[in-house]
């Protein structure tokens, strides 16, 4: 289906939107776009997904009603720093979250990049790479959620949010462009820290499944790449990989 498109909103980076009534995945669409040369900026988004995916290949349900998204960017930057695009974007969607809801709910970041309001799931984001282009992909759940996950999930509705899908995503955007102008202009580091702000606080209790099995500590921060730090009974462990279990 062929989309329709809305003028550039916010500068930089100038976001061209183009929207679907249906897509499989607003992702594999943006990386489409990617690889034709379209530019940054590109926004891909759908009323529905048929075929939503999220971290580790895992089904997203995407009914008409929630807010998909993903932005193209092309951000000039080895591999090793496209993880940082996880922790933008989730800090990007809990300030959204947190703009959206009365005041006084709890809006808290999950490692790497899960966006919990009174610690329940609301959002999916999955980060991806197309040459040299990269792809953030964002679930944002406005007024559905799965009721069969394996971990608590809630909507923005249900939390006290009166706002639909356009006003979702115009806030997003701005806040997607003002982090993106922050990250490029000073690097990682507030970034970072601005996470750390929304997030387990400093000694708590986490447990972690890696491939090899689920590890318990204490969290002791992000080091400056963004790596997960936790403090076992056998030492301090440095974590690229794995899955924070609530």
């Amino acid at each position: 289906m062929s989309p329709s498109f809305e003028s550039p909103s916010f500068e930089p980076p100038g976001f061209e939107i183009r929207t679907y009534a249906s897509l499989g995945s607003t992702n594999d669409e943006a990386r489409r776009l990617a690889r034709e040369g379209a530019a940054e900026g590109t926004v891909v988004t759908a009323l529905e997904q048929t075929a939503g995916r999220g971290r580790h290949g895992r089904g997203w349900a995407s009914p008409p009603g929630n807010l998909y998204l993903s932005l193209l960017l092309r951000p000039n930057l080895p591999p090793g720093r496209l993880g940082e695009l996880a922790f933008l974007a989730g800090l990007a969607v809990a300030e959204t979250v947190a703009a959206l809801l009365p005041a006084g709910r709890a809006v808290t970041l999950k490692w790497p990049n899960d966006v919990l309001v009174d610690g329940a799931k609301t959002a999916g984001i999955l980060i991806e790479q197309e040459a040299e282009a990269a792809v953030i992909g964002i679930g944002l759940n406005l007024a559905h959620c799965p009721a069969d996950t394996p971990y608590p999930a809630t909507t923005l509705a249900a939390a006290g949010a009166e706002t639909g899908v356009a006003a979702a995503r115009a806030c997003l955007l701005d806040r997607l462009a003002a982090a993106l102008v922050r990250w490029r202009g000073e690097g990682f580091a507030p970034i970072r820290s601005a996470w750390l702000a929304r997030a387990h606080p400093l000694g708590a209790a986490l447990s972690v499944r890696l491939p090899e099995g689920a590890i318990t500590g204490r969290f002791a921060g992000l080091d400056p790449g963004g790596a997960l730090l936790i403090e076992t009974v056998d030492g301090p462990r440095r974590i690229t990989s794995g899955e924070v279990l609530r």
